[in-house]
């Protein structure tokens, strides 16, 4: 006897009621997400006010926060929702955002990683972005307080310490002290 599996689309999960967890669809297939641990929202908050003042200032596009879907695939659909993202101005519509899901990888993806995420799933993470059309990924382990940059095709380049994270090729112009973004976390 065989059973047919019936995956979700895009459309689907943007109708689901919500509840106590967030949800990503990895090719029709939903995954649910618990809430994040509080080092972990206070380092993507810091740097989501980072990049957003910048942004913002140099009128360069938009920053989404957490809750953003992007529909990075079709037919099985992958809808994924880094925990920061930004989109080049010149890719928005006049009309703003869509309401809905936006469709393809932004051009900046950040990944804060939680305390359960394995460095495979982190690793497959970063390589749906690349392969959905995205330019830059950065990946941050709060614990650890690094950041690990990945550009298509290179290795990653980890920051640590008193580092400065430069946001070129794509936010051409932006910096900050790394020690910035995790001063709102104590510990070594």
């Amino acid at each position: 006897m065989s059973t047919d599996i019936r995956l979700m689309t895009a459309a689907d999960l943007l109708r689901m009621p919500r509840g106590k967890f967030r949800y990503e669809l990895v090719k029709g297939e939903l995954h649910a997400m618990s809430p994040a641990g509080s080092a972990h929202g206070a380092v993507t908050q810091r740097l989501s006010t980072l990049l957003d003042q910048y942004v913002a200032g140099n009128g360069l596009g938009l920053v989404f926060g957490a809750e953003t879907g992007f529909l990075v695939d079709r037919n099985p659909d992958t809808v994924r929702a880094p925990d920061i993202a930004f989109v080049r101005r010149d890719r928005i519509s006049a009309d703003g955002p869509p309401d809905g899901y936006w469709q393809g990888a932004p051009d900046l993806a950040v990944e804060v990683a939680s305390p359960g995420d394995t460095p495979r799933e982190i690793e497959q993470k970063v390589s749906e972005w690349f392969d959905a059309g995205c330019h830059l990924v950065w990946v941050i382990r709060p614990r650890l307080k690094t950041l690990a940059i990945h550009r298509a095709g290179d290795e990653p380049e980890i920051l640590a310490g008193d580092a400065t994270l430069d946001g070129a090729p794509v936010l051409a112009g932006f910096c900050c002290q790394l020690a910035d973004v995790f001063s709102v976390i104590r510990g070594p």
